[in-house]
């Protein structure tokens, strides 16, 4: 009877750790990502390591909306048959669709929606207050800090009269920083000069528009115009005109430089906010983060097509340099 008693025990102990396990590989999460490229691809990869790393066993079901919103939305319909545990929205426009498919489905509600990659949560209708997003929405948000990018082109281009900007002006995220970078060239007495576009395949003529009128071209954390970065790049490498992103994975497809966001490091940051989730924590009452850290990048060999001369003090403090 003793070793009957131990018996029944032992199998217990192992049932209930067994039911632990499969309750964590029954935890899906979906994923609604606006477009494919570099910085939002690191954004997920980030995610996912975080909460691998973490212990957390997960199936993703990834979903993207190649830069279309009636796409994403889409997206955001068939999420919801997924019953996921967990919704990840990467950039602006995907988690635009998911909030909207929250109000018309009920039952999603109470299922966690986490954004990243999204520059201005409040602007773009997601949270009520980025302290206490008030429902079930919260995330982080990569708001650039005009002022500083703007800095950043002057200081090499410090008689600069024009410069040109290029975003899609239906993502609310893009007119968002489009409004800021006004305000920034207004107070040093720079001309902005916008070239908007609706689609990637706009990004090419647009370009071209700005072609002798302004002295460098700016690209904020615009998905529609990044997804095209190589079309952008060719017109202003042929023109000699210099090209600056916002975000650093922009810098190896033909930008001169960059002060952004790591968005792997971002993704991971996103993760670990999925991770309290997972524990217990409410979205209502986890405050939006962002990511404060910027890292400088250079592109020597984008630089002198462009006729860029960077100077040895911007070299010295550059976190990556591409030769």
């Amino acid at each position: 009877m003793k070793r009957f008693a131990v018996f029944v025990v032992v199998m217990f102990v192992l049932f209930g750790a067994m039911s632990h396990v499969l309750a964590q590989e029954a935890k899906v999460v979906s994923v609604n990502q606006f477009v494919e490229h570099p910085a939002l691809d690191a954004v997920l990869k980030g995610f996912q390591d975080q909460l691998r790393e973490s212990g957390f066993q997960l199936e993703y079901r990834v979903h993207n909306a190649q830069a279309n919103m009636a796409t994403a939305n889409l997206i955001a319909q068939q999420i919801v048959g997924e019953k996921p545990d967990l919704v990840l929205a990467i950039a602006t426009p995907s988690a635009q669709a998911m909030a909207q498919t929250v109000k018309k489905n009920p039952q999603m509600q109470k299922t966690p929606i986490l954004f990243s990659a999204v520059t201005d949560p409040l602007s773009a209708g997601l949270v009520d207050d980025l302290e206490k997003p008030g429902a079930n929405i919260t995330g982080t948000s990569d708001l650039t800090p005009m002022d500083r990018h703007l800095e950043l082109i002057r200081e090499l281009h410090p008689e600069m009269k024009a410069l040109g900007v290029i975003y899609n002006s239906g993502e609310a995220n893009s007119r968002a920083l489009a409004d800021l970078l006004k305000v920034e060239t207004a107070k040093v007495g720079i001309t902005l000069e916008e070239a908007t576009v609706a689609r990637s395949s706009d990004v090419f003529q647009a370009a071209k528009s700005l072609v002798n009128k302004v002295q460098a071209v700016y690209v904020p954390t615009d998905n529609t115009v990044v997804s095209a970065f190589e079309a952008l790049a060719k017109v202003c490498h042929e023109n000699k005109l210099p090209l600056y992103a916002a975000d650093v994975d922009s810098v190896p497809r033909g930008a001169v430089a960059a002060l952004g966001f790591d968005y792997y490091e971002h993704g991971r940051q996103t993760g670990a906010m999925a991770a309290r989730i997972f524990q217990g924590a409410d979205p209502a009452t986890t405050p939006v983060e962002t990511q404060k850290d910027l890292e400088l990048h250079l592109n020597l060999p984008a630089a002198e097509i462009m006729g860029v001369t960077i100077p040895e003090a911007m070299l010295q403090r550059a976190g990556k340099i591409h030769e």
